[in-house]
């Protein structure tokens, strides 16, 4: 029996390398974890935005799963870019039939440049069907505002205040993202079943941003499906805990890359190369 895990992004993708399914892949491979993958949209964009999206019909994304997960024994998934309700329905149900271990949902909606990437029918979607289906959610400010329909906060008791919401709508365990606040640090919160705590990190000052949360879920993804079978009750909160550190080190690294003209990825192989 093999150590290695096999893990699932179903994402969009990404020309330029950085976000989408391509950088999952690229998070994957670098936390040790193989990693396969779903197309759910082809996505026009480089770092400097998103031109264009043309979603995969959900027949083909269902065809794509279905295959896969008849051959492969996947043990966690991340769920990324989501564009249409049918779509939606379609992951729910085969992820229904051929559940993995663990679900992670990154409500893609806003990419970094500010692009809209869902339509409302999608974002409810969204909410309605896939966050209750994860294992651990991981929207940005922006994205946890589409959710419960509000303003994005601007201030730490705001953000605060989101989280018995996004709580509520199903995910057992919650990472808040605050990479959106001002100032010196941004701090994501975590919810779990026993309360809510801050995580603290310092703020890198880099402009090489694109597909961060990307690379997160991603790697939230890789550390749980590497956790042993009987794990402790705070076993995913020391995942999440491992995958941001790892995410701050890539961010740390990525002036060593020179991609784009806009905002660059994170280096996901700074341990590496």
């Amino acid at each position: 029996m093999t150590d290695i895990a096999n893990v699932l992004t179903i994402a969009g993708s990404d020309p330029s390398g950085g976000a989408g399914l391509q950088g999952d892949l690229k998070t994957f491979s670098a936390l040790g974890v193989y990693g396969t993958n779903v197309i759910t949209a082809v996505i026009a964009q480089n770092t400097c935005g998103v031109a264009s999206v043309y979603p995969v019909p959900p027949q083909a994304i269902r065809e794509q799963l279905e295959n896969l997960l008849s051959d492969v024994a996947v043990t966690a998934v991340k769920i990324g870019m989501v564009a249409s309700r049918e779509v939606a329905e379609v992951i729910a149900d085969v992820l229904s039939q051929h559940r993995p271990r663990w679900i992670v949902l990154d409500p893609v909606m806003v990419a970094k440049s500010g692009d809209t990437l869902v339509d409302d029918a999608g974002i409810r979607a969204v909410r309605d069907i896939l966050v209750p289906l994860a294992d651990v959610i991981t929207p940005n400010l922006p994205e946890a505002a589409v959710l419960l329909d509000t303003q994005s906060p601007t201030t730490l008791d705001e953000m605060e205040a989101m989280l018995p919401g996004l709580s509520q709508l199903g995910a057992p365990y919650v990472v808040l993202k605050g990479g959106h606040l001002r100032g010196e640090t941004c701090p994501d919160l975590l919810a779990t079943p026993d309360g809510h705590t801050w995580l603290p990190a310092s703020r890198i000052a880099t402009d090489n941003l694109h597909g961060t949360g990307c690379a997160l879920s991603s790697a939230i993804t890789a550390c749980l499906a590497k956790l042993p079978q009987e794990v402790a009750a705070n076993a995913p909160v020391q995942a999440i805990s491992e995958a941001k550190q790892w995410l701050h080190a890539a961010l740390e690294a990525s002036e060593r890359l020179g991609v784009g003209k806009g905002r660059g990825p994170v280096h996901h192989f700074h341990v590496w190369w």
